[in-house]
């Protein structure tokens, strides 16, 4: 403190060392040189959004795996609660199925662990009532299966308690479903990982569904979707049934009486209200394939996994499974057929002979001639490519499919 004050008191004005030195004041008429102020550095530019990401499809027929009714010898006794799928369906079946973004298929049939009024029926032994454990839907998530038509003839077996409790399986194993003319079932919607929302409608001929035979209102139905989602992805049940019905008429299909659509019009007709996929089954066959404005269509994809009551011979045996790329905006970039068989009662697996997928072949070239398709001996389809314009219609210039 005495020697602060010796130097104040002798006259130093220093400010002390550790506060900071002012700048001298400039002197009257002294020109001022202003120092460049420096510009902030510009903000790094955005990251380049990710480009659109594909998305991959997979699509299978009717699927009925054991029923109790009118017995339980009906059931696959494989078939249990926590059984190795892998060993039962094969490994690679499996992980096909899992591979897909969305892996659809038809529950033919209820699953409904309670009784309760079934559909008329003489003597259930000659008639089919199905009626599958509610533990099925389990395997149904197993499999990868995101969403399950339930509009045919079979999900109103056991009648409105069955439907529901159909829809409660499924929901409480994370599979969306669609078909019933009921709210919250016509339709369904899937958002998938980076955002792209596919949109579901599933129709039949058949009591509560929402009907082939409108084609009209289906196509209102498409349009709402098309508007809301990226991709539509439209399943039907329709067509006659049996080992002979393999043909695709382009007309309305009369089964015992009942009207089973025109599904050649109906499959058109939905593509042009918006729909970007179409998979047919119901003739417990499969049928030819098309692809139509850019978007792919399958006639009929047949049993894929019907044990017990099902005649498997020939045709009704194969289980084609198809395999899609599209782009987000729903346009076909790959196709593939997979042929799969049926074994023992009916149950899946991989079929290396490509039985399948030759038999789609050859019925594309006897049904849709003009859709200048080539199948490779894997199932590989090609030729839909030389459409330009995929929101065109193809001109219909009758190329001739080739099969390698």
């Amino acid at each position: 403190m005495l020697a602060a004050w010796a130097m104040l008191s002798a006259g130093c004005t220093q400010p002390p060392s550790d506060q900071p030195v002012p700048e001298p004041a400039p002197k009257i008429g002294e020109r001022i040189t202003l120092k460049p102020l420096t510009p902030p550095s510009p903000p790094p530019p955005p990251a380049p959004a990710p480009p659109p990401r594909n998305v991959r499809l997979i699509g299978v027929g009717d699927i009925m795996m054991g029923t109790d009714f009118p017995e339980a010898a009906y059931l696959n006794p494989d078939l249990t609660p926590g059984v190795d799928l892998a060993g039962l369906i094969g490994p690679r079946l499996l992980a096909l199925l899992r591979s897909g973004d969305i892996t659809f298929g038809n529950m033919e049939g209820s699953l409904f662990d309670g009784d309760g009024e079934h559909k008329p029926c003489k003597n259930p032994k000659s008639c089919y009532v199905f009626r599958s454990p509610s533990f099925h839907g389990e395997f149904l998530r197993e499999m990868g299966f995101d969403v399950m038509s339930i509009a045919n003839n079979h999900s109103g077996d056991f009648r409105e308690a069955g439907r529901d409790a159909t829809m409660a399986a499924l929901a409480r194993n994370g599979v969306a479903y669609a078909g019933l003319d009921i709210a919250g079932a016509r339709t369904a919607t899937l958002t998938l990982e980076g955002g792209t929302r596919v949109g579901v409608l599933a129709v039949s001929p058949n009591w509560g569904t929402v009907s082939i035979n409108d084609p009209d209102r289906a196509a209102a139905i498409v349009r709402e979707l098309a508007a809301t989602h990226d991709i539509v992805l439209v399943s039907f049940h329709g067509g006659a049934e049996g080992r002979e019905m393999t043909r695709v008429p382009r007309e309305m299909e009369i089964f015992y009486g009942e009207q089973r659509g025109d599904v050649y019009g109906f499959a058109h007709a939905v593509i042009d209200a918006g729909a970007d996929v179409v998979l047919g089954h119901g003739p417990h066959v499969p049928r030819a394939v098309e692809v139509y404005r850019g978007r792919f269509i399958a006639y009929s994809l047949g049993n894929f996994w019907t044990y017990g009551r099902f005649n498997l011979r020939d045709l009704a045996g194969v289980a084609p499974v198809v395999d899609l790329e599209l782009a987000r905006n729903g346009r076909l970039l790959k196709a593939r057929i997979h042929s799969a068989r049926q074994h023992g009662g009916g149950v899946p697996r991989l079929d290396d002979s490509g039985a399948a997928a030759r038999a789609i072949a050859e019925l594309t070239v006897r049904d849709i001639p003009e859709s200048g398709l080539q199948f490779a001996p894997d199932g590989t389809i090609t030729g839909f490519e030389t459409v330009a314009d995929a929101n065109q219609k193809p001109d219909g210039g009758g190329n001739a499919i080739r099969l390698y």
